[in-house]
């Protein structure tokens, strides 16, 4: 539905705001249709557009205007209608709001209507980690506005009380592949505007985390471990041939010649639900790699093992407890590790601890909970975090 005559000028004032205020939220705003919606009792967006009540419009104070528009305009800019995958749409709704939120709040040029969700503990992280964070929670937060749609406000899914508007479908792969490459370009283009700007209205503070969740393909870290145990082959016949009448591609596994050494973060910082999350991930490298030599260790601020595993073995009991440094593990792959073999080291952990001076010979991949240390931080190696898709 077209915007009304003073609708439209009212979004107009707000968009000139943002550009007198940040280029980068600016240039976001100019990628954006905005339409009006009498199914909505608010606002929302199903990632290609933003739909208003144009009642509510009209009684909100402008400032306050201004933040709304910018909070979907974030919502949609930072893909969090596509990003939502198979998890709980408020749960993820409420995530979302915590980063779009602490973005506004942290910029402090604009105010949000009352009732905008706020976690100054956990803003500055992904979307992704809070709803991890949030997932084992037996209270989430009150949420006053469901604003992530599956599609038009025609096929939306939820209203601002929660209440299903209509049964509608999601998004056409092809439909989600075309938002998803539109932010994309007007999220780099917001970027370089923001950078290149001598004003104050640059990148919001602490939104690192999310940037990156947005620009870097977000896969299963098995996924990245996969290319630390493969061969690459020279034809046809270096496929795995189990996978090929799954239509999967892959290579074969280098299989007895590949060590992987796994660590296992024990420390005191390291919570029930993590340890329980560490020791599910560690079966599920052996169930996906039945074929190679996997010692596993404990560490905290010792390290306790090797234990060697199979695909069959029972994983020992945990052991630690105590501070962390991760020193003593990689001291002890250097003992053990077969010079004349492949070999991978991983590491679960929060990423809080001391490191070692030098970087081990043998590659290492950090696997880091949600909401531990950034990516920034790691001296060495490759960090992914681990984050499941539903």
């Amino acid at each position: 539905m077209k915007l009304p005559p003073d609708i439209e000028r009212l979004v107009s004032k707000s968009v000139l705001r943002l550009r007198k205020e940040s280029p980068f939220f600016a240039t976001l705003a100019l990628f954006t249709n905005f339409h009006c919606s009498e199914i909505l009792t608010t606002a929302g967006t199903d990632g290609k557009d933003i739909f208003l009540n144009a009642d509510f419009v009209r009684n909100l104070p402008e400032n306050q205007l201004t933040g709304l528009l910018l909070h979907e305009v974030l919502h949609a800019a930072l893909l969090h209608p596509t990003r939502r995958g198979q998890r709980e749409p408020m749960l993820w709704n409420v995530a979302a709001d915590i980063v779009v939120n602490g973005a506004i709040a942290s910029f402090g040029a604009f105010e949000l209507p009352p009732g905008g969700v706020r976690d100054p503990e956990l803003e500055h992280l992904s979307a992704e980690e809070i709803y991890e964070i949030l997932l084992p929670k037996t209270t989430y937060y009150s949420i006053s506005l469901l604003d992530l749609l599956d599609g038009p406000p025609g096929d939306a899914v939820y209203g601002s009380g929660g209440e299903s508007l209509q049964d509608g479908g999601s998004l056409s792969r092809s439909e989600k592949a075309a938002i998803e490459a539109h932010w994309r370009a007007a999220m780099q283009q917001a970027i370089v505007i923001a950078k290149s700007s001598k004003s104050q209205g640059s990148i919001p503070a602490g939104m690192d985390r999310e940037l990156g969740a947005l620009t870097e393909a977000q896969l299963d870290w098995r996924s990245y471990l996969w290319r630390y145990l493969v061969k690459t082959p020279s034809d046809f016949m270096g496929f795995d041939r189990r996978f090929i009448g799954r239509g999967l591609y892959l290579e074969s596994l280098e299989g007895e010649s590949v060590q992987v050494f796994v660590a296992i973060d024990t420390s005191g910082s390291i919570g029930d639900e993590q340890m329980r999350l560490f020791l599910g991930e560690v079966t599920g490298i052996l169930n996906s790699y039945p074929h190679l030599r996997c010692q596993l260790y404990y560490a905290d601020a010792e390290v306790y093992g090797p234990y060697s595993l199979s695909a069959k073995a029972e994983i020992p009991r945990p052991v630690g407890g105590g501070g962390t440094s991760f020193v003593p593990f990689f001291e002890k792959v250097r003992e053990n590790w077969d010079w004349q073999s492949t070999g991978v080291c991983v590491y679960l952990t929060d990423g809080y601890g001391n490191f070692p001076n030098e970087p081990p010979a043998l590659p290492v991949l950090w696997v880091v909970t949600p909401g531990g240390l950034g990516q920034e931080h790691f001296p060495f190696g490759e960090t992914v975090r681990l984050i499941s898709n539903n």
